[in-house]
C-alpha cells in the first residue's frame, strides 16, 4: 500500500512533467495547452494509482491485472486526441498536440505506477522533439521554400 507521501509525490511529479510539455503547446498557442496536458496526465496518474490500490486490496481475493485499467486510459486518450485534430484546405492540424496528449497520458501512467525514470526521460525527449525538431524543421522547410522545392 502506498503512503500518502508517495501518492502526493507522484501526483506532483506528474503535474510538473506534463506541465512542461503543456507549456510548450501553450507557447505555440495550441488548443490543448498547459491545463489540458496537466489534467490528462494527472487523470492518468490517478487512474494508475487507483488501479494499484484496487490490486493491493483485492489481490488475495481475486486475480487482478492492474494494467487493464491503464489500457483503458490509452483508448480514452485516443478519443480526446481525435478532438484536437482538424482537417481543412491546408491539410491536417493538431496531430502533434494529439500525440503530446497521448504522451502525457503515458507519463502520468508511468509516474503513477512508480516508473519515474522513464517518465522523466520521456518528458525530456518529448521536449527535445517539440522544441528542437521544430527548429530543425523550420530550417529545412525554409530552405526548400527558398529553392522552390515542392
Amino acid at each position: 500500500m502506498l503512503s500518502d507521501e508517495q501518492i502526493i509525490t507522484r501526483l506532483i511529479l506528474t503535474v510538473v512533467l506534463s506541465g512542461l510539455i503543456g507549456l510548450e503547446r501553450q507557447m505555440h498557442r495550441r488548443t490543448a495547452g498547459l491545463r489540458t496536458h496537466i489534467l490528462v496526465a494527472l487523470g492518468s496518474c490517478l487512474i494508475m494509482l487507483t488501479s494499484l490500490y484496487v490490486f493491493d486490496i483485492y489481490s488475495d481475493i481475486v486475480a487482478l491485472d492492474p494494467s487493464r485499467i491503464a489500457a483503458g486510459v490509452i483508448t480514452g486518450i485516443g478519443f480526446l486526441g481525435a478532438g484536437t485534430i482538424i482537417r481543412d484546405r491546408e491539410g491536417v492540424k493538431g496531430l502533434t498536440t494529439a500525440a503530446s496528449l497521448w504522451v502525457v497520458a503515458g507519463i502520468g501512467l508511468a509516474v503513477g505506477c512508480g516508473f519515474r525514470r522513464a517518465a522523466i526521460y520521456a518528458t525530456v525527449l518529448s521536449l527535445v522533439v517539440l522544441f528542437f525538431l521544430r527548429y530543425i524543421e523550420g530550417i529545412i522547410f525554409f530552405e526548400e521554400k527558398k529553392k522552390g522545392v515542392n
